[in-house]
């Protein structure tokens, strides 16, 4: 198989047909095998049955999950069924454009990429998505330090062995050319992508999902750097913490013995707000170095994470 191209999709059912027609038109003339793989994430609407009658016509492998689970579940499972040595992802709603196919299958294979991620120069969404979308970009360039334009584009390319060796969970299909650099893959590129108007349907993404973005970013940055290793963030932290503590102690008690060597008045310990300065100190000192030992004991025995429940899978031609 040359190309798997990964379908996550959620009530599309109007811009299914018309997308399965642009992608083997456009795939026919690379002379090419390929495959569809489409995930329905839970679609309540006619999605599941529209897939059904296109299966006959188009090489579709579809899986439908039993509720939605959002769409890195869906790219995951994706990524698992994949089996062309180069993966394409796109979104079903006739916003990304088939047409960019043969440009990232060649990024892929003759330049040598592992990843190519598309970048929405001139986007057809209103201001009030626009401008979060610059924002959330600006800062995960900032964090990460890979020089990308637009990380969340659905349209994106990939060596196979990327995405088998990446784990999309939670919402962190933002952030997959954050998780390929991480598992090794250093050659990532960019193509400028058009963009089109949505044909169907609404948008499925509201405000939520820039709180839900930054926050996933506090967590693929700190992952990266502490994920395997969370006694050294925390057991740093909570030993100089305790350490500050213990120190202010050392001095609460040099002072009182000073005080009584040289029989001069003091106020009772308890009463001085350094004290319970020190207290608190060590407290917090005590309990990070102990969440950090607590990390290592989870990391060491964590169960896998992405488990779904799949209502049917079917094949072209099964």
């Amino acid at each position: 198989m040359d190309i798997s191209i990964v379908v996550p999709l959620y009530n599309e059912a109007d811009s299914l047909t018309e997308l399965c027609e642009w992608i083997d038109r456009v795939v026919k003339g690379m002379d090419i095998r390929y495959e569809i793989i489409m995930v329905d994430d839970g679609s309540t609407d006619s999605s599941w049955e529209t897939i059904q009658t296109l299966i006959t016509s188009y090489p579709i492998h579809a899986i439908q999950f039993s509720r939605n689970y959002g769409k890195s579940a869906a790219l995951h499972i994706g990524f698992q069924k994949a089996s062309g040595a180069v993966v394409i992802t796109m979104d079903a709603d006739l916003q990304d454009s088939p047409d960019e196919i043969p440009e990232l299958y060649k990024m892929i294979i003759s330049d040598g990429l592992d990843l190519v991620s598309g970048y929405k120069k001139k986007r057809h969404d209103p201001l009030s998505k626009t401008i979060p979308t610059k924002l959330y970009n600006w800062a995960t360039r900032k964090m990460s330090g890979i020089h990308l334009h637009d990380f969340n584009c659905g349209l994106k390319a990939y060596k196979n062995k990327v995405v088998k060796r990446i784990e999309v969970y939670g919402e962190m299909h933002r952030y997959i050319p954050i998780l390929a650099h991480r598992a090794g893959f250093k050659n990532i590129g960019e193509k400028v992508v058009q963009h089109y108007p949505r044909k169907h349907g609404v948008t499925k993404f509201g405000w939520e999902r820039f709180i839900n973005g930054f926050l996933d970013l506090q967590s693929i940055v700190f992952m990266s750097r502490f994920g395997k290793k969370p006694m050294h963030f925390f057991g740093s932290l909570g030993s100089l913490v305790f350490f500050i503590g213990f120190l202010a102690f050392l001095w609460i008690g040099g002072n009182k013995i000073y005080c009584l060597t040289q029989h001069i008045p003091e106020k009772n310990i308890a009463e001085e707000s350094i004290f319970f300065i020190a207290l608190t100190a060590m407290v917090i000192g005590t309990q990070l170095f102990l969440a950090g030992f607590l990390g290592e004991m989870i990391v060491r025995n964590a169960a896998h994470r992405n488990e779904y429940e799949i209502e049917q899978e079917i094949n072209h031609g099964q």
